[in-house]
């Protein structure tokens, strides 16, 4: 299994690949969506051990090693990094990868043996340039899994030849499944090894395993959703200033309240108490002052 861990590039002037997580198994195709040639470019480098990560891991196995990461994968077809070049014909390529193979798997036949044994002799007379992709792709695969100790391939941005994700993706599958490769030689079972396509769009219908540059796997499944809820807290934004507005109404609200106490026109209903105040006798008994008036006549009576 390849595990890679916060994978980080800074770069001179900017991030080469934002930290990256994934885990690729043997004998499957993850293809891992990155944006720019640059970055692709960069993130196979990393996963192949060919450029030293700023910070995080890169693992093949068990083996922490950058130098056994290098020994047990090959980068496949990177832009100004190995991919072929149009001037040279299809034997130069085959010989040239052939020489860079440890001698004790090279293959000593010569290179035109050596494509008709693999099954390229309709591409012997050809020029690079002339190869269509997906024929170019097969090619570079076999010169790739000629050396025995391979057991990771990171194949460059193969979307970048054709949109057409059929003319690719079935021979990486393939190189998975241990259909391509030293399975030719006799009495050598099929070699499941771990393939990885970095490109700039997942195909549509790709149902495998995928991950993404500046994607960090443990974050993506967990927080994820309780990133949503955390949003929840918002809602009590909107009452402070519902709360605000309520200050003025408040004060309105008294008034208001004003009309409540008339609502309790049943206390009202107590109106004939009021007519129990009966001011009236009071006036009742100025109505004796004219037994007053008998007392002035006594008075007079005195006189």
């Amino acid at each position: 299994m390849l595990s890679a861990k916060q994978l980080h590039l800074a770069g001179r002037h900017h991030t080469l690949l934002p930290p990256t997580s994934l885990e690729a198994n043997r004998a499957q195709v993850m293809l891992v969506q990155a944006d720019g040639q640059e970055r692709r470019t960069a993130l196979a480098l990393a996963l192949t051990g060919r450029m030293k990560p700023s910070s995080g891991t890169v693992v093949l196995g068990h083996d922490h090693a950058m130098a056994a990461l290098r020994k047990r994968s090959a980068i496949i077809d990177s832009p100004e990094v190995n991919a072929p070049e149009n001037h040279l014909t299809v034997r130069s390529l085959v010989s040239e990868d052939l020489a860079l193979v440890p001698f004790k798997f090279r293959d000593r036949t010569r290179p035109t043996a050596w494509l008709v044994k693999h099954g390229f002799r309709d591409i012997l007379d050809k020029w690079v340039e002339e190869l269509e992709p997906n024929r170019l792709l097969h090619l570079q695969l076999e010169l790739a899994l000629a050396d025995h100790d391979v057991d990771l391939l990171v194949v460059d941005s193969p979307d970048r030849h054709t949109a057409d994700a059929s003319a690719w993706l079935p021979l990486l599958e393939q190189a998975a499944a241990g259909l391509i490769g030293h399975s030719h030689d006799a009495g050598l079972p099929p070699r499941e090894v771990i393939v990885i396509g970095v490109v700039g769009r997942i195909p549509d219908g790709w149902t495998g395993p995928t991950a993404a540059a500046g994607q960090e796997m443990a974050p993506v499944t967990g927080p994820a959703e309780p990133a949503e809820p955390a949003e929840t807290p918002e809602p009590p934004e909107p009452p402070e200033p519902r709360a605000a507005e309520s200050d003025e109404p408040a004060e309105q609200a008294e008034p208001a309240e004003s009309p409540e106490p008339p609502a309790a026109e049943p206390d009202e209903s107590n109106l004939p108490p009021e007519p129990v105040d009966t001011p009236e006798p009071p006036q009742a008994e100025p109505a004796e002052a004219p037994e007053s008036d008998t007392t002035n006549t006594e008075g007079g009576d005195v006189q």
